[in-house]
């Protein structure tokens, strides 16, 4: 499934634009012009990693400093454990797309268990 993102021009270098889908999703335009999708939470604990700092691929939970590799979703430093999913972004006539994955989110234990009808 493709979801209308927000219009290439009201998404700067550097900056990054949420979804408040659920879960969320974020796209991060690079410095270098890259675009890129991925799970917005951070798989340790709930935090938006759109709030995050952006340097090349990378996004750093502004948390607890986990980072994560844009282009694979792999985590580059602790405490996250596990790599957040990455999306397909498609722009066209000056619109970005984001084409959900099917693959199960990596949720942080807080989120998870609230899903799961725990305790939150």
């Amino acid at each position: 499934m493709m979801i209308p993102a927000c219009p290439l021009a009201d998404l700067p270098r550097g900056e990054a634009h949420r979804l408040d889908i659920d879960p969320p999703v974020s796209v991060f335009h690079t410095d270098d012009g890259e675009l890129f999708a991925i799970d917005d939470t951070c798989t340790h604990q709930d935090a938006s990693l759109a709030d995050g700092w952006l340097e090349g691929c990378e996004v750093e939970c502004p948390l607890h400093a986990s980072k994560f590799d844009l282009r694979t979703g792999a985590v580059d430093a602790p405490p996250a454990k596990l790599p957040v999913r990455t999306h397909e972004v498609v722009v066209e006539n000056g619109m970005v797309y984001v084409r959900l994955s099917t693959e199960a989110p990596n949720l942080p234990p807080c989120i998870a268990s609230r899903l799961a009808g725990g305790p939150a």
